[in-house]
């Protein structure tokens, strides 16, 4: 199953982008063995308001994909339960799973539409760039927790 993480906006140089290229190379060096592919990271242009950022964010998700919105007011889940789900999906064969990560503006109703499923890291609203760092982090995280490894102390 190939982990997408799709962010309107570029992440410019600096401790997050150095972060979330850090987490994404740590994964992907695992994902492999554990049957993903990725994570994949694409950035899409912001400006134009919240439509036309959501159309470039929906012109990028591969057909069939489970598409998850990273939300504020999303469902909370343990780093268990996370490697736990991105492990059911892989065995049910989905072949893509996309974690989007809107502009400053949220999403468009279309992307809301196409994408219910929400994801949160707790109530607060967090900088988009932490966003990716911490989306990286714990799709890192899932894969120690997949392939056993001690990185995941519970």
């Amino acid at each position: 199953m190939r982990l997408q993480i799709l962010g309107v906006g570029r992440l410019k140089d600096g401790p997050e982008r150095d972060l979330t290229d850090d987490y994404l190379r740590r994964a992907s060096a695992m994902a492999r063995g554990l049957g993903f592919r990725g994570p994949e990271e694409a950035e899409v242009a912001s400006g134009g308001g919240m439509e036309a950022e959501g159309a470039r964010l929906l012109a990028r998700i591969p057909e069939g994909a489970r598409i998850i919105r990273l939300d504020e007011g999303g469902e909370n889940l343990t780093s268990d339960a996370f490697a736990a789900r991105l492990s059911r999906w892989r065995d049910d064969g989905m072949r893509d799973a996309c974690f989007l990560i809107g502009g400053a503006e949220g999403y468009s109703p279309e992307v809301r539409a196409a994408a219910p499923q929400t994801l949160a890291f707790g109530v607060q609203t967090w900088p988009h760039r932490l966003v990716r760092a911490m989306l990286a982090e714990q799709i890192y995280r899932a894969m120690t927790i997949l392939a056993g490894t001690p990185y995941h102390k519970a």
